[in-house]
């Protein structure tokens, strides 16, 4: 069955289920993606705290919301022909001082936060003209820093800086970027009503204090997940990582969530339970990437979790993955649930 057809078939047994995932990274487009081609009304919320590579970069020049994860979504979401997927994608590979490394989607994206005032409204923009199927949410409209403290009682700003730290994350808050602006970060009123209307909301796969928390330690937006009757689904990662998830249990991951918002938030947890085939991953192209996460059932199901364990693995390019169409599928049999269950109220 095509994802044409799979759409179509989702769609015609009623309205499409309202899907909230919220993180960034790498993790973030391929769920999207595989929910948008099996039929889902998606909303991806996408953090605005990274500040490394082209997106870094860009920032660094402009003071624009950093835009590589959210032209990933766009890409993931579009409908328009493949060949303008790619010219968007495009990665230049000149050596001049500024174009190196940058991709065009990135440059777009960055010149529409400037003629727009900001980076919502250009989102919602570029949205219509690459044919979005869904709706994607800066958790932001302006740049967010991220900041850390460690274990050892030291603390650090930014996003890359504590990713190359090499230290244990205890904590994550985020501050605006620009020293002037006083105000406290808060998300715009279409990212909280999306995550209040959700049948679930998604968190991850990706970095768990890079990519997630980020997110949702701006105060409203975190708010919201708390008091949404939406399920809210966590997806752990396959693999720890360096500097932030070593040697944790999924249990762990889930506890650090809770700790962040003060109280137990996350209704149901999905484990992918294939082994990873020893010396397959690469390490070296793989270098924050670790070991299989383990897995803490009895711990999960004192925090009331459901748990859906299944092989969600997906081995490509010498690296370890999810399976974003095994993934969408357990996504959606949630949703059904739940759409299930609000109508026999």
């Amino acid at each position: 069955m095509s994802a044409a057809e799979n759409k179509f078939i989702r769609v015609i047994k009623g309205r499409r289920p309202k899907v909230v995932v919220i993180g960034g990274g790498t993790g973030l487009p391929v769920i999207v993606k595989s929910l948008h081609e099996q039929g889902a009304d998606v909303t991806a919320i996408v953090t605005v705290a990274d500040d490394g590579g082209s997106s870094g970069i860009i920032r660094n020049y402009i003071n624009v919301v950093p835009p590589g994860d959210i032209r990933n979504v766009l890409v993931a979401l579009s409908d328009m022909p493949e060949l303008e997927k790619q010219i968007f994608q495009y990665r230049f590979n000149t050596q001049d001082a500024f174009f190196a490394g940058h991709a065009i989607g990135n440059l777009i994206i960055a010149a529409l936060s400037e003629m727009h005032g900001g980076i919502f409204d250009a989102v919602q923009q570029l949205s219509k003209m690459m044919s979005v199927d869904g709706h994607i949410y800066p958790a932001s409209n302006t740049p967010l820093t991220l900041n850390a403290t460690f274990t050892d009682g030291t603390s650090l700003s930014g996003e890359a800086e504590i990713s190359a730290a090499g230290k244990h994350i205890q904590q994550v808050t985020v501050s605006q970027s620009d020293p002037e602006d006083t105000q406290p970060p808060r998300a715009v009123a279409e990212v909280i009503d999306a995550i209040m209307a959700a049948d679930v909301v998604v968190l991850g796969p990706g970095s768990l204090f890079t990519s997630i928390l980020p997110n949702l330690m701006i105060k409203n937006l975190g708010e919201a997940v708390l008091k949404t009757s939406a399920e809210v689904i966590y997806i752990v990662n396959i693999m720890t990582q360096k500097g932030e998830t070593e040697h944790f249990s999924d249990a762990q991951h889930v506890q650090v969530l809770h700790d962040h918002l003060g109280k137990p938030f996350v209704d149901t947890v999905l484990v992918n339970i294939a082994p990873v085939p020893q010396h397959y991953l690469d390490h070296a192209k793989y270098n924050e990437i670790l070991s299989p996460v383990e897995h803490d059932y009895q711990a999960l199901r004192d925090m009331n979790c459901r748990v859906i364990s299944s092989d969600f693995l997906k081995l490509r390019d010498d690296g370890v993955f999810h399976d974003g169409d095994k993934v969408a599928c357990e996504i959606l049999n949630l949703a059904f649930q739940v759409n299930t269950n609000k109508q026999k109220r």
